[in-house]
């Protein structure tokens, strides 16, 4: 191959915007045999890309030559504080914005351990060169080839020529991947999908059929006057993470959090049965829910806290509210407001859970009435179930 060349096709493929891939791996697994048809003697990439989500510093792609796919895995906040990963490759490039090269022979065993796993493949050159994006943050790919006497001059610079248009795309796709974050963490799954696709205009609602809940911390007027701010922060954090998980691997969507309460739907199907399904599916999530609040207060006996749910099931109206300018995704309507109401007769009748009768017709057997009541905004009197004790599961 010559020491210099024009662009190759691989580089024109990523002008026109990597068509046929639908997100990274697909664009890393592309570009190899791409590469490799130019004559660039590629045996493996991996592409390292940082994304603003709360718990997660970024993602790399592997593709290696001959082996299927590609291997996507993600990388904690934490693993940045460690000394390891600032002297790693990638660790770096990040920090200085420049190409790092490792040539390995026989007598050089580099010393990082991300280094020798590379070289342990049988890689004879290593190069790993920054991706640049608009914002100025700096991304990185490292490309090795285990040919005989590495890459040569030529192969470097037709690398360094396609990481141009490749941090565009990568830039796109990464801020596609943010905006999906940040929809995700802040609305919710659900919603984030939705306002992607488009549901952004103030009204798009529609009547959805689901399990309402509806959760509120005890004693929280009293916490607020006793404690510093940054400390309730911390025990809403804590009640909170007792919630989310059990809502969301039972299949429901977290909407809201209302300074200690917080609002979930589990949303029914049409098919035969959906509406038992979801409902014991919601009790399974609340149960679990407190079972995690039960762990988290044995690990913190000296400050117990306490929250109840209610469940409900009924239609909503789902989708955008708000002002001109400033719109929330959530859902209205009576369903909702008979589970907050609900909610607030757990305090008075000194109970965590209480379920609807609504409710309680999906799970005949599982609920045991506690009478009628009056509650605040409801015309009629509401008949209150609590479910029959049940094996806890773990948290």
């Amino acid at each position: 191959m010559p020491e210099t060349q024009a662009p190759g096709t691989c580089f024109h493929w990523l002008v026109d915007g990597a068509p046929g891939t639908t997100g990274p791996p697909d664009v890393v697994a592309e570009m190899g045999p791409r590469l490799n048809a130019e004559g660039i003697p590629i045996a493996r990439i991996a592409a390292f890309v940082r994304t603003l989500h709360p718990h997660i510093m970024g993602r790399s792609f592997t593709w290696v030559r001959g082996e299927p796919g590609v291997t996507v895995r993600e990388a904690p906040y934490a693993i940045l504080n460690g000394p390891e990963f600032a002297d790693s490759p990638a660790g770096q490039v990040f920090a200085t914005g420049r190409e790092l090269r490792v040539r390995f022979g026989d007598t050089l065993m580099p010393g990082h351990p991300d280094l020798q796993a590379v070289a342990a493949q049988g890689m004879t050159d290593y190069l790993m060169l920054p991706m640049r994006f608009l914002d100025g943050r700096i991304h990185a790919i490292a490309i090795s080839t285990d040919a005989p006497g590495g890459f040569n001059e030529g192969h470097v610079q037709a690398l360094r020529e396609v990481i141009r248009p490749l941090s565009r795309v990568a830039e796109i796709l990464a801020l596609r991947r943010t905006a999906t974050n940040l929809l995700n963490a802040y609305v919710g799954r659900d919603a984030g999908e939705r306002i992607l696709q488009g549901h952004v205009q103030r009204g798009d609602t529609e009547t959805v059929r689901c399990v309402t809940w509806f959760a509120d911390l005890r004693g929280f007027t009293r916490l607020s006057a006793t404690r510093e701010p940054k400390d309730i922060i911390l025990l809403l954090n804590r009640v909170f993470d007792c919630q989310v998980p059990a809502v969301e691997r039972g299949g429901g969507e977290v909407l809201k959090f209302m300074g200690d309460g917080m609002l979930a739907i589990f949303p029914v199907g049409a098919e035969p049965g959906a509406e038992a399904a979801v409902a014991a599916r919601a009790l399974e999530a609340a149960q679990s829910a407190f079972a995690a609040l039960d762990a988290a207060n044995a690990a913190n006996p000296e400050e117990p806290l306490a929250f109840g749910v209610a469940l409900h099931i009924g239609d909503v109206a789902y989708g955008n509210i708000g002002g001109l300018g400033r719109l929330d995704f959530t859902c209205i309507g009576p369903a909702v407001n008979l589970a907050a109401r609900l909610e607030a007769l757990t305090a008075r009748l000194g109970k965590r859970l209480l379920v609807s009768a609504d409710f309680a017709a999906h799970l005949p057997g599982a609920c045991r009435s506690l009478g009628t009541f009056e509650l605040k905004g409801i015309d009629a009197p509401v008949e209150a179930f609590e479910p029959l004790p049940t094996p806890r599961p773990s948290p």
